[in-house]
């Protein structure tokens, strides 16, 4: 990712608010109740600031995610209402999404997100 190159944050945020605001939030807030199942089986859209796990993740976590869903992380994957993107972002388009959404986190996620990278290499 790269959270500092503002072409690439712009870009980011531009498709996240076209593609991912809907479920995620606007100020990427997530439902309410994310961590609690509904009805249906399935968990709300987290938050990506701050008060969520996103930054739990490594960037190759997170970009398996949202290209291929959770099936492209596990077997036998649990339902979920995070579409796939695969053919309908480019993987530089999910690079910025996911630019975007580090580039709001404060100094210490991002430095625990970085170092959670270079663990991961």
């Amino acid at each position: 990712m790269t959270p500092d190159d503002a072409e690439v944050i712009a870009l980011g945020q531009s498709i996240y608010a076209d593609q991912c605001a809907a479920c995620h939030g606007a100020r990427l807030e997530g439902q309410p109740n994310w961590r609690i199942r509904g009805e249906d089986g399935q968990l709300p859209a987290p938050p990506h600031d701050a008060t969520g796990h996103t930054w739990h993740h490594d960037d190759e976590t997170l970009f398996t995610l949202t290209k291929y869903g959770l099936a492209g992380l596990m077997e036998n994957a649990p339902p979920s209402g995070m579409p796939v993107y695969e053919g309908v972002l480019t993987d530089d388009e999910i690079i910025a999404v996911l630019s975007f959404i580090k580039s709001t986190w404060p100094d210490d996620l991002r430095q625990y997100h970085d170092e959670l990278n270079a663990q991961s290499e």
